[in-house]
């Protein structure tokens, strides 16, 4: 069973709060995570998996 994610792929927050989302890798399928800030503002992640570059 993969690792359920708790923090924010972009800046390392927690998942707390409104907007904070996880969701599969396009190109892989991992479990990603994004707070609802990292979000709003558009910033960029990069898969640890996988290497894929997102907004």
């Amino acid at each position: 069973m993969a690792e359920r994610i708790e923090h924010c792929i972009s800046c390392g927050v927690r998942l707390e709060g409104a907007g904070a989302v996880r969701f599969k890798c396009p190109s892989c399928g991992a479990e990603l995570g994004r707070c609802g800030k990292c979000r709003k503002q558009s910033n960029a992640y990069v898969c640890p998996s996988c290497g894929f570059k997102g907004p």
